[in-house]
């Protein structure tokens, strides 16, 4: 078989060898005989609530095994027909069969991620922070990159993305900003982006056209819904208001109408402003800290979670994920799975996902890759 055909099969594999692994498949298989069997009683429908938590871990596991299934028959039929084309000498059909093999491995890629999206909060709606490093102007313009980036990413999968608060930087970019990112499996794709990220580029703010390193980090966590319950004391918050920023008018501009709570315990600090009334300010930032408290319990909960130490972490050198070089060459190098674009533009454009995919994949194996910086 030639060495084209064998490599998308090789590729296959691996994505299959990766779902099995992850959905544990014979604990995944009594698991949607057991789902099966409590939709088909009526007694569960007396609970709206209790049926929808089962219906989406059933529509969840159902696809995601039907999708796995799939993949191996169209593989094994691909791969005999492959083998057919070859002994008979129909090049036509064997070059048909390899096409089809480079359609089945994409497609392979695309469901491996769907199904790894399966934690407790992967299918909920987001906030994506971010915040500038030390390095002033400098980093402040890199923050502003990243925010937009994030955003990008967002409207490129449907999703909808509010700025729900922004601290901009005293000549250009912004000190701070907090994006939600509403839709579904928005902190499943965007969990892997805490972090330190890391730009090289010769600086347009420096008269003599030096070369740069800036850094800001991103921290990502999952919008809580009703049915999640995040407890924590009243006492053991600090609530302050203070003067909105930015555009939005005379009324914005001009009252205390921005809203900042410290969850004391755990030094968490959220704000929002974008809102021009104090008590939808208020309520965004409440909706914000039983966020971060619910993502801080889902990171001590799942060890393979790493956003909450990202979050942590110095915003400098040896802390960051990934790399973004524009000059003198041009690449991003994720330094945690090796995934490299030679394409800087299209990656703060939005064009994330082969980042995301790798980054999730392994959480699922737990192996680590051996990944030199760029310089």
């Amino acid at each position: 078989m030639r060495a084209e055909a064998q490599a998308h099969i090789d590729s296959i594999k691996d994505a299959l060898a990766l779902l099995r692994r992850f959905l544990d498949w014979d604990r995944a298989l009594r698991r949607l005989d057991e789902l099966n069997a409590r939709v088909e009683d009526q007694a569960l429908w007396n609970d709206p609530k209790a049926a929808q938590v089962v219906m989406r871990e059933r529509r969840r596991l159902d696809e995601a095994i039907s999708a796995t299934r799939a993949i191996e028959s169209e593989l094994n039929d691909t791969a005999e027909l492959i083998e057919m084309a070859e002994a008979e000498g129909d090049t036509e059909m064997e070059a048909e069969g390899v096409a089809a093999l480079a359609d089945l491995a994409r497609r392979a890629d695309t469901d491996k991620v769907k199904a790894l999206l399966a934690g407790e909060a992967d299918g909920n709606d987001t906030y994506i922070e971010v915040n500038a490093g030390a390095g002033g102007t400098e980093s402040q313009d890199w923050a502003g990159m990243l925010s937009r980036m994030y955003s990008r990413w967002g409207e490129r999968h449907g999703l909808k993305v509010e700025l729900i608060d922004q601290h901009s930087g005293e000549q250009a970019g912004i000190k701070s900003a907090t994006l939600l990112l509403k839709g579904e499996n928005a902190y499943g794709y965007a969990k892997t982006e805490s972090g330190v990220h890391r730009l090289v580029r010769i600086s347009p703010y420096d008269s003599a056209a030096r070369r740069h390193t800036s850094f800001a980090s991103v921290w990502v966590y999952p919008v809580v819904d009703d049915d999640i319950n995040v407890e924590y004391n009243e006492s053991d918050l600090r609530i302050d208001t203070y003067r909105a920023s930015g555009a939005g008018g005379q009324h914005i501009n001009t009252t205390d109408s921005a809203v900042r709570i410290t969850h004391i315990p755990t030094g968490i600090v959220v704000q929002c402003q974008n809102q021009r009334s104090q008590h939808k300010n208020k309520a965004e930032a409440y909706n914000q800290l039983r966020a971060r408290l619910y993502e801080r319990e889902l990171a001590i909960r799942e060890t393979a979670a790493n956003a909450e130490n990202a979050g942590k972490t110095d915003i400098g050198w040896g802390h960051q994920i990934r790399s973004y070089v524009l000059q003198p060459y041009q690449m991003v190098k994720d330094l945690r799975t090796g995934v490299t674009s030679s394409s800087p533009s299209d990656v703060l454009d939005g064009d994330l996902d082969a980042f995301m995919a790798a980054a999730l994949s392994q959480r699922v194996t737990g192996e680590t890759v051996e990944v030199e910086d760029v310089e």
